[in-house]
């Protein structure tokens, strides 16, 4: 009773049904443990330009190969996705989109043009987060973080912070 391999791959017959499992299993959950000791990423925050590029799969991948060597080693070991921060490339994004309309933002408006933004956001906002679960990526789904809040790592909040204010890039 043997089964021929398919000449080729067809990730659609597995990748999702897979990553569904690794979800329904809670392989990329983390709770607090005081058993084992902690080790967080917090993912650099994509901007929400739509797309996915080499640079975020190389960094990405380069998380995820920390975050499941720190699991084998026994941490209790969370992947925060970080959400869109400067929005400095996204509104470079609507204003080339808006001047393929002919209009500018200063004739938008200020309410007009965050109307704008807003519903780019929701159009393409968790596009990069969509494309990194195809690649696999166990980013911890049910935690997201704005860096510059609470509910970030102190000191990722702390990085931020002096790397926004000082224009430098600084590890804590």
């Amino acid at each position: 009773m043997s089964k021929e391999l398919a000449k080729t791959y067809d990730p659609n017959g597995i990748e999702d049904r897979l990553y569904q499992k690794w979800l329904d299993n809670k392989y990329f959950h983390a709770e607090v443990n005081r058993d084992k000791k902690p080790f967080t990423i917090v993912m650099p925050p994509p901007n929400i330009t739509g797309q996915l590029h080499m640079g975020h799969a190389l960094d990405n991948t380069l998380q995820d190969i920390l975050i499941r060597f720190k699991r084998m080693q026994g941490y209790e070991a969370l992947w925060v996705p970080g959400t869109d921060h400067a929005s400095i490339a996204t509104e470079a994004k609507i204003v080339e989109a808006m001047r393929k309309e002919g209009v500018t933002k200063e004739e938008l408006g200020r309410d007009a043009f965050l109307k704008r933004a807003w519903d780019w956001k929701r159009v393409y906002g968790g596009r990069i987060v969509q494309q990194l679960k195809k690649l696999g990526a166990p980013a911890t789904g049910s935690a997201s973080a704005l860096p510059l809040t609470r509910a970030a790592p102190e000191p990722f909040r702390k990085c931020s912070w002096i790397s926004t204010t000082r224009a430098l890039f600084i590890t804590a």
